[in-house]
């Protein structure tokens, strides 16, 4: 994992901007939710055209069809490859579909972007970057929140050297009640695990990226379930999840060494008894730090401590997140310029996931290899 720092300080400022007239040809694997917000974005950007969707629900391709043009729509990905051909395939499936879906398309011969997390755990990532290189295709995860621009503002100081060595990070993904009533999230044979890999990969990869994705070498932490596997009377914004099969923890803690000497905590939670959701890490440095949530970097200067805060950040929204990481990944392919969010990055951040997970497990603390 030592190549990710290189793409890591790539500032989406100074990405190379070129005008191409190709067009990439698009497939969606997984028709659900998230799919329609990739479709969103897509939208905005001329350089990419849908070609196929492909689910196993007719339901849903049925939507491809009615509400999205998509004519072509299969139930196997064998067959859409095959009659397809396509030049991208994004996997917007569940997490234990993606390295399946992506190891098919890099053997069509196939560019490849999934979906977070990467995968269910580090073997399926190492064998999803294993088939996109033996094909000679790339490999991009959906990291979007890297692209935020607060993210940004803290790696121009960064590299600016306004921060100096970075200590310690402290990532929070934290709900007070928040269990999906969809999909399979609270199934950990199908999805790998709960608010961990679910929201607290958003903070992990965000905040890693930051700190210039130094090598993770240890992992320790917990995790509980004592509300999900339950019924509730509880009013929330999200009522009536499946507690029946409901598998994976509620919340989970942990904590990450990495070989610079850094310390990551996270926390994150389905429901946690807090007063209000929380989504935000901090970082700690020899020189200078900074909140992600209130963009601000916290620095000492001519004998002062200063909060500095923007006077302009572009708007965040998450369409626009998301308009960037496909663009980023679309730009890579038809231009060569660098990935912003690589394999080797999902990796890292699976690595760094599947510690605390196999941490809670063990009790005691794990090496990461």
């Amino acid at each position: 994992m030592s190549n990710v720092s290189a793409v890591g300080t790539q500032s989406f400022a100074t990405e190379k901007k070129e005008t191409v007239s190709k067009k990439l040809r698009w497939a969606i694997v997984g028709c659900g939710g998230i799919s329609e917000t990739h479709l969103g974005a897509i939208k905005k950007l001329p350089q990419i055209e849908v070609v196929a969707g492909c689910d196993i629900k007719p339901e849903r391709l049925k939507v491809m069809k009615e509400k999205w043009g998509i004519e072509a729509v299969y139930e196997k990905w064998d067959d859409m490859l095959r009659e397809i051909k396509p030049d991208v395939v994004d996997v917007c499936t569940p997490n234990g579909v993606h390295c399946p879906a992506v190891v098919a398309a890099a053997e069509a011969g196939c560019h490849a972007m999934t979906e977070k997390p990467m995968a269910m755990n580090p073997a399926e990532c190492q064998k999803m970057i294993d088939a996109a290189k033996a094909n000679g295709k790339k490999l991009a995860v959906g990291f979007q929140f890297r692209y935020h621009p607060a993210c940004e503002m803290f790696v121009r100081a960064r590299e600016a050297g306004d921060i100096g060595d970075i200590l310690f990070v402290k990532c929070q993904a934290l709900r007070r009640r928040g269990i999906p009533n969809w999909g399979v999230f609270g199934q950990k044979e199908l999805q790998g695990g709960g608010p961990m890999i679910d929201i607290g990969v958003h903070i992990m990869e965000s905040s890693h990226y930051c700190i210039g994705s130094p090598q993770p070498i240890a992992a320790s932490g917990n995790c509980w379930t004592y509300i999900g596997d339950k019924p509730s009377e509880v009013e929330s914004a999200w009522p009536g999840w499946d507690w029946k099969t409901f598998t994976v923890e509620d919340l989970a803690v942990g904590q990450i060494r990495f070989e610079n000497g850094c310390i990551m905590q996270v926390e994150s939670s389905f429901s946690a008894h807090i007063e209000h959701d929380i989504f935000n890490f901090t970082i700690m440095g020899t020189k200078g730090g900074f909140n992600f949530d209130t963009q601000t970097l916290y620095t000492d200067h001519a004998g002062t401590m200063l909060n500095s805060k923007a006077a302009f950040l572009p708007t965040a929204g998450f369409d626009t997140l998301f308009v960037a990481k496909l663009k980023n990944f679309a730009d890579g392919i038809l231009t060569g310029s660098p990935l912003r969010a690589p394999g080797e990055a999902g990796l890292a951040v699976q690595k760094m996931i599947d510690g605390i997970y196999r941490s809670a497990e063990a009790g005691k603390e794990v090496a990461i290899d």
